[in-house]
């Protein structure tokens, strides 16, 4: 494989790759505020030659190194963190706080694994420019700010993206993800779930509580609400069809005796493709609507979508063509990884540039840790998950993975001329 004339270099530069991991997760930063993080990634990619345009989107990264005719690939990392305190116990743990907009002190972790994301492209990336002999092609580093907050992607092709760079033929993302660490997982078709944060408000008429007739009682309105919005994936969907509808919060009044005017659900719902999507969004309005109008409620409720991520569907043809280059790589520890439920922005950078994708997982947990866990049967107590406090993926051999399932995907295509 060509990746085996590039990869022998990530001896030479592991360990300044590792302190690069450690300063990176001890100085994480919200989405759009990655001013740092995007400095330095700028910073390297232009000392090893790459024609690099910062500032995209806020503060997007973009890289091009051209290295004769060929395939353009495009991979790309996430850089943003999260509003989560650490308690890793690590000594490179992060300490960062940051003033909200109004004016808290909130504190910052990596809690994600966008660091380990940023290291992994970054080291992939000084590999390439060291081996330009074993390839052919453009490659184009791409560090995505916000997508925690599903607004990164979107900001940086409203910047003008798609004319910055040359139309890659292929793009590529990864994620680690709370499996051993060796473990590289990818599957045709959906990956990643759509998901839609709603906010209904439903309204009614207040009054006394030892007076309900003469009021229109939205906090029942809501209890029915919570309830009936269930069967729309129970008795809506068939049952091979996944999808996940969760009302997260139900507000309303503030006192034992006062039936308040309005109540407020809050909504998160998942799927993995856009008929679904549609279906379930189009039937929580149509359920939400008839229970107000069954209630006799003086207005139709409010909806608001608040935020929405696409689904992440990868292309049949490239992810065969990539589990084949996995498997031969990884062996063993190649799988064909379940549906994940957590969903991203990533699809929109290669949809807006009319380019086929795939997206994979690496595992980030000490491969004995998680063996002992599973041999209690334990996995969902004891294994730290993205977003978890204490999720801190453990720094090798998760980097190595991460830089040689890039390499290997990358030159799947790029080194194909060069066999």
């Amino acid at each position: 494989m060509t990746a085996d004339a590039v990869l022998p270099g990530l001896d030479d530069i592991r360990p300044q790759l590792e302190d690069f991991y450690k300063d990176l997760h001890a100085h994480p930063e919200l989405g759009l505020a990655e001013h740092r993080t995007s400095a330095r990634v700028a910073e390297r990619l232009r000392e090893w030659g790459y024609e690099v345009t910062d500032g995209v989107g806020g503060t997007g990264v973009v890289g091009v190194l051209g290295n004769g005719d060929g395939p353009t690939v495009l991979l790309r990392a996430d850089m943003d963190a999260l509003p989560v305190k650490e308690e890793t116990g690590l000594p490179y743990a992060s300490a960062v706080t940051v003033t909200d907009d109004d004016g808290h002190r909130r504190p910052v972790m990596h809690a994600c694994g966008h660091d380990v994301h940023v290291a992994c492209l970054l080291g992939f990336a000084r590999l390439m420019a060291r081996a330009k002999d074993t390839w052919h092609g453009t490659l184009i580093p791409l560090f995505q700010p916000s997508e925690e907050n599903a607004a990164g992607a979107g900001a940086m092709v409203d910047d003008g993206l798609t004319d910055m760079i040359p139309r890659p033929d292929v793009a590529f993302a990864q994620h680690v993800l709370p499996y051993p660490a060796g473990y590289v997982g990818v599957r045709p078709g959906p990956f990643l779930s759509a998901a839609d944060n709603l906010r209904i408000t439903l309204y009614g008429r207040g009054g006394h509580g030892s007076m309900p007739q003469a009021t229109v009682d939205p906090v029942v309105m809501a209890a029915v609400c919570v309830l009936r919005l269930q069967t729309v994936v129970s008795r809506e969907l068939a049952a091979t069809t996944p999808a996940v509808v969760t009302v997260g919060s139900v507000q309303a009044g503030a006192s034992p005796n006062v039936i308040p005017d309005s109540a407020v659900l809050l909504i998160n719902v998942r799927t993995y493709d856009d008929a679904t999507r549609e279906h379930v969004l189009d039937a929580i309005e149509r359920c939400v609507k008839g229970e107000a109008t069954a209630s006799n409620a003086p207005r139709e409720p409010r909806i608001e979508h608040l935020a929405g991520f696409p689904p992440t569907v990868n292309d049949d043809a490239v992810t065969r063509r990539l589990a084949r280059a996995f498997a031969d790589r990884f062996g063993d520890d190649f799988h064909t990884i379940d549906l994940q439920t957590a969903s991203e922005d990533f699809s929109e950078i290669p949809d807006a540039l009319g380019t086929p994708f795939a997206y994979w997982g690496i595992g980030g947990i000490d491969p004995s840790a998680y063996a002992q866990a599973a041999a209690r049967g334990s996995v969902q107590q004891d294994v730290p998950v993205n977003h978890s406090s204490t999720f801190a993926p453990v720094i090798q051999p998760t980097l190595d993975t991460g830089v040689t399932a890039l390499a290997v995907a990358a030159l799947e295509w790029l080194g194909a001329s060069v066999r």
